[in-house]
């Protein structure tokens, strides 16, 4: 169907004004300097998911440039994976700007806005974290990063890996007390957490292996094996380090009917 018969529709009441906008966000596109990115400014419309930029094998001024277009439209981003040498730079240059970063902990993301009111708002779900060790904190924290710009509350719970498994029981008993609607698990090594937790609950858990570990499994294949070899049904895992991946994937689960 093409924009004529779109809006012939819609004049004669047989669509609606959102069914009208749902149509053209698919070619909404703002074009940045030469070549350098199209954004897709209308995702969030489109699919409740905000565009979200990759920082890694970015120059410094293209990454600028795209995180100012994004903030320009929507008045947050999320950047991710941002590479060590630049985090300094991109801090100063928004704190001299006087914008709200939340860095997260131990984390190579930033989530960039004006103020609490540009964010979305709370729809209502609810996102539990769990990370299995303190090295693993900074892909959990990427994944709070993500749940914010999705509208969801989050619930953590950090350093509570099977070896120590009393941790993670006492932490599923307050994110089922919660009321959580999914719950990320973030584990390296043998990447066991996922499993354990999906055992334990009746909502979808999205494993995230972590790139920590060494010898036979080490930098996060044994951990993503693990978690796509599972016999503990409700457990899904996204690619390694992708925390972004499964803090959205797990809040479109927690939004899943709610406006």
């Amino acid at each position: 169907m093409d924009l004529r018969e779109i809006l012939i529709e819609y004049k004669k009441n047989r669509k609606s004004l959102e069914d009208v906008v749902q149509y053209l966000s698919l070619f909404s596109v703002k074009y940045i300097g030469d070549q350098i990115a199209q954004i897709d400014i209308d995702r969030s419309r489109r699919k409740n998911v905000p565009e979200i930029v990759l920082g890694s094998h970015k120059k410094l001024n293209d990454l600028i440039l795209i995180l100012n277009e994004i903030l320009k439209n929507n008045g947050y981003v999320l950047a991710s994976k941002i590479k060590p040498s630049m985090m300094d730079k991109i801090l100063k240059y928004y704190g001299g700007k006087k914008l709200k970063i939340d860095r997260g902990i131990n984390s190579t993301s930033l989530l960039i806005y004006d103020n609490e009111t540009s964010l979305p708002k709370d729809r209502g779900g609810k996102v539990g974290i769990i990370c299995a060790g303190t090295s693993d904190i900074g892909i959990a924290e990427e994944a709070r990063l993500a749940t914010r710009t999705m509208g969801c509350t989050c619930h953590l719970a950090y350093d509570v890996g099977i070896a120590g498994i009393h941790r993670l029981l006492n932490s599923i008993v307050k994110m089922t007390a919660e009321k959580v609607d999914s719950i990320v698990t973030v584990a390296g090594m043998e990447g066991a957490l996922p499993a354990v937790t999906a055992s334990l609950v009746n909502v979808p858990v999205i494993g995230v292996p972590v790139s920590v570990g060494y010898g036979y499994g080490s930098n996060g294949r044994g951990a993503l094996a693990s978690m796509l070899q599972t016999c503990s049904f409700g457990l899904v895992a996204v690619n390694i380090d992708n925390g972004v991946g499964g803090g959205i994937f797990a809040s479109m689960i927690a939004n899943k009917g709610r406006s």
